[in-house]
């Protein structure tokens, strides 16, 4: 018996009509060990942010019902809301056809979803000027999550 409590199962190797049509979660995870994971207010539907999953980070969001992530740049697990107090309550997990997007819908126990202190990590959009020049215009201008 593992000592990790962490000890959900994905299925592997299914063919192509069990992967998209099924009812076994096999995530597909990239040759790293991550898959892309969306976080989506479960209430107002809005982009809070976007993240990496590793299995465990996976295993351990389906078996706390908050959000873990892995962050690359650290190498490690990360339990969103640790520092922050941005911890995220998991209302429903999916994940698309061929299973290499997770999709949380979650509510975040306190306002706010970016490190940097915005409601969103989608604070910013792209635009492009008459003259040809591309800026980028922010959405949200008062930080929240501060």
């Amino acid at each position: 018996m593992s000592d990790d409590p962490y000890t959900i199962e994905f299925a592997e190797n299914l063919s192509r009509d069990e992967l998209e049509e099924g009812d076994r979660l096999a995530p597909a995870f990239d040759d790293n060990g991550l898959i892309p994971a969306i976080a989506q207010h479960a209430e107002t539907r809005e982009i809070l942010m976007f993240a990496w999953m590793n299995s465990d980070a996976l295993r351990r969001s389906i078996e706390t019902g908050e959000a873990w992530y892995f962050s690359r740049s650290r190498n490690e697990l990360w339990h969103k809301g640790d520092t922050s107090g941005q911890i995220q309550d998991i209302r429903e997990i999916r994940t698309d056809c061929d299973q290499d997007v997770v999709l949380l819908s979650v509510v975040p126990r306190r306002e706010g979803a970016c490190h940097v202190g915005y409601r969103s990590c989608f604070y910013r959009s792209v635009r492009r000027g008459d003259d040809g020049t591309v800026s980028l215009i922010f959405e949200e201008t008062e930080k929240v999550g501060t």
